[in-house]
């Protein structure tokens, strides 16, 4: 697996590794808070190793349905939990939050996404907050990413205990992934633009990491039933989870996931979600290829 031009001249330990992971539970913990609550992270969850950083933007969503207003609580709580249980971890080692951009400004991170992937014109903020519809496609913005970055991530752990963790933490983002997907996709027969919208997110993603295709949408597909013989009918069915032909869901390196949550598919320190940087180690992408 790639990490970067700097990480792969030095070895690689469990504390980096976690410490890759709590930069991006920063970030997804902070965007669900403040989406579901109005407000981040408790202070005493920030410090650490490296400079702390701030968040920048963030506000609570007016939700109308309550089914997805429950799942960005829950969802909260949960990233919220994975923060404090990867501080916990990693004790004095633990890095600091860097600084998190999750706000709504034309040049935001959601909003150069957004304008990457066709969803809104370009100079054009997109606010993630605006609507239940608008909050799901934020958040399918980097879901997905997270599960590829545990799959990826987990071989290159020595302890069976802190691998057996990064089970959990991968199964429980793979459920919210899932819960993103699944209701954009329900949503999406009414209102179509939304499957059409994730699609164009799972694209940009993917001109992100390089040329082999690791990312998929949520539109129908058809598939030939593979317990049946081929010369049965397609079918149209659902695509909740992104794997390949194996069933299995793919991986991502450290650079690939560094690409897309700086926005820069070349070599990048900085950028994207986190316009300082990520703390720790880990933190500098080569070019995607």
């Amino acid at each position: 697996l790639s990490f970067s031009t700097s990480a792969s001249a030095q070895t690689i330990t469990d504390a980096d590794v976690l410490n890759f992971a709590l930069n991006l539970e920063y970030l997804e913990a902070q965007f669900y808070s403040y989406a579901a609550y109005g407000t981040g992270l408790d202070n005493s969850l920030l410090s650490g190793t490296s400079t702390q950083g701030a968040v920048r933007g963030g506000r609570q969503v007016n939700f109308t349905d309550p089914i997805v207003r429950q799942y960005a609580r829950e969802i909260a709580q949960d990233e919220i939990a994975h923060v404090k249980f990867l501080r916990t971890a990693l004790g004095t080692a633990a890095v600091a939050q860097p600084v998190i951009d999750v706000s709504v400004s034309p040049t935001s991170a959601f909003s150069l996404a957004a304008q990457a992937a066709g969803l809104v014109p370009a100079g054009t903020a997109f606010d993630p907050y605006a609507s239940d519809e608008a909050f799901l496609l934020g958040a399918f913005i980097f879901e997905d990413v997270g599960v590829t970055a545990y799959k990826g991530a987990a071989p290159l752990l020595t302890s069976k205990a802190y691998l057996e963790a990064a089970a959990g933490l991968l199964a429980v983002e793979a459920y919210h992934a899932a819960i993103v997907r699944t209701t954009l996709y329900g949503k999406g027969i009414a209102t179509p633009s939304l499957r059409q919208s994730a699609d164009a997110i799972s694209n940009a993603r993917d001109s992100l990491d390089g040329t082999t295709d690791l990312d998929q949408g949520i539109s129908p597909i058809s598939q030939t039933p593979i317990n049946l013989s081929t010369t049965q009918a397609a079918v149209t069915a659902s695509n909740i989870v992104p794997l390949d032909a194996n069933g299995v869901a793919f991986s991502r390196s450290a650079s690939q996931v560094l690409n897309i949550v700086y926005l820069n598919k070349g070599a990048a320190s900085a950028g994207g979600f986190y316009p300082n940087g990520m703390n720790g180690n880990i933190k500098t992408s080569i070019a995607a290829s």
